[in-house]
């Protein structure tokens, strides 16, 4: 795994994914993002608010360069392909476009995420079915860990708006991946207290521990010979033995987890961490008058630090593609987390900036940059036109671009993603146009210029 290539504190403005292009693969531990919805709607701040000026439109068309996308999918995630084809034909070209614009996104997300890492992803029911079966086709199925379904307001009268034809929506929903290694799941971080604690465990050992005491149940199994022994001087309560080995008893009895009473043994049962909530969550309400900014699609601090405690340990890095009102930014600096974010608008360093003074007085301000890192783990690669004759072979002499055949001569080597949207001279990320496609390519990506030739 490789170190980030930034510094904690950046904040970038512009296209989420020529930022990540440009990162690191493997030195991200939590990605948390809460991108458009597909909701059909306009968003804006009032004026007035801190947030004024925040403005953004939710809703999706197919274009050229959606096609052209899809088209590259299909070698590097043919599950994400598929998934996209399919809604388009119970869906429409919306959502396809909507799709696309995720599944390139996702695909680097995947990258930039450590093997220990989590990524959670907030939507609602609009794109919320289809977003599962994207994640599922580029992080794979099996590191799926849950669905959270999240009410966003509480109390009579509030749970979901004003729909005479159908039930008011009030929840949205968060799936939660992982990479392929044991992740970070701490458990103690967001455990809620036992209800009643004192009087369910209502005893207290020499050491001051709590615990309340429990009898060798009988678990209405048949006898178990090799469970049934005697243990100073005491025989198992019932027919199915001890339920437990010799050497597990005593090792019960040793760690000052077994009593005895009047001859009789009892386990001490402990008190765990607590009660992990389960996957739904309805104790984090919307944010108050102190917390709102009034940015569009503001999420609670609360729901960041629960998220960001589970996934993440001190010192770890969050990173948030769409960092909009900051909330996931200011949570992982209250928590002790380094933290990085980008978003299209120059808003996003404002607010991060005035939330984070508010809270810990005069500071140094986000790093606000707007030109995509540089990756440094792909080692010292040589000057990206050595690449040529190799290139030449591969493609046989043919042009990618009119897919025509030229002597040498007349080849260049280019850059499917320019450098200055993240790409890099690594070889997977170069091919061999003529002279005149590489003129009229320029800085274009190959999705982008292939539309903008069928445009022309």
């Amino acid at each position: 795994m490789a170190n980030p290539n930034f510094k904690s504190g950046t904040v970038w403005t512009g296209d989420n994914l020529h930022v990540m292009r440009g990162i690191n693969s493997e030195c991200v531990d939590l990605i948390y993002l809460d991108p458009p919805f597909n909701s059909n709607r306009m968003y804006k701040a009032p004026i007035g608010s801190i947030a004024a000026g925040a403005a953004f439109k939710d809703m999706w068309t197919l274009d050229d360069v959606d096609v052209y996308e899809h088209g590259e999918l299909a070698e590097r995630s043919p599950a994400a392909h598929d998934v996209i084809k399919a809604a388009r034909t119970c869906h429409g070209k919306g959502m396809m476009s909507y799709l696309i614009f995720m599944a390139v996104r996702l695909i680097e997300m995947k990258r930039i995420l450590k093997p220990s890492g989590s990524i959670w992803l907030h939507c609602d029911d609009a794109a919320g079915h289809y977003l599962k079966l994207l994640m599922d086709g580029i992080f794979g199925k099996d590191n799926y860990q849950n669905e959270i379904t999240w009410e966003r307001v509480k109390g009579a009268g509030k749970r979901g708006g004003n729909e005479p034809q159908n039930f008011g929506r009030s929840t949205d929903r968060l799936f939660f991946y992982t990479g392929t290694d044991p992740h970070t799941f701490n458990y103690k971080a967001v455990s809620k207290p036992y209800p009643n604690f004192k009087r369910r465990f209502n005893r207290v050992d020499e050491k001051g521990r709590y615990y309340r005491r429990s009898p060798f149940r009988p678990p209405g199994l048949g006898p178990a010979p090799n469970l049934c022994y005697e243990y100073k001087g005491v025989f198992p309560p019932h027919v199915s033995g001890w339920l437990m080995t010799k050497a597990n008893l005593e090792l019960l009895e040793n760690s000052g987890n077994l009593e005895w009473e009047n001859g009789k043994p009892y386990k001490k049962q402990r008190p765990g961490s607590g009660i992990l909530p389960n996957n739904c969550w309805t104790d984090i309400n919307i944010p108050g008058r102190k917390e709102s900014t009034k940015y569009p699609t503001q999420k609670p601090l609360a729901l960041l630090e629960r998220i960001i405690k589970a996934s993440s340990n001190e010192g770890d890095m969050v990173f948030d593609p769409f960092c909009g009102c900051a909330t996931t930014l200011v949570s992982a600096d209250r928590l002790n987390r380094q933290w990085a974010g980008a978003d299209l608008s120059s808003l996003a360093i404002k607010l991060v900036n005035e939330r984070i003074a508010d809270e810990r007085g005069l500071w140094g301000g986000a790093i606000a940059l707007d030109t995509p890192p540089r990756r440094t783990d792909l080692g010292k690669l040589p000057n990206y036109r050595t690449n040529a004759h190799r290139l030449y072979g591969e493609q046989e002499g043919i042009c990618v671009g009119c897919d025509t055949h030229f002597p040498f001569r007349i080849m260049e080597v280019d850059h499917k993603i320019p450098r200055a949207k993240g790409g890099t001279d690594h070889p997977d990320n170069l091919q061999l146009l003529c002279s005149h496609c590489n003129r009229s390519k320029g800085g274009k990506t190959m999705a982008e210029w292939r539309a903008y030739k069928d445009r022309a």
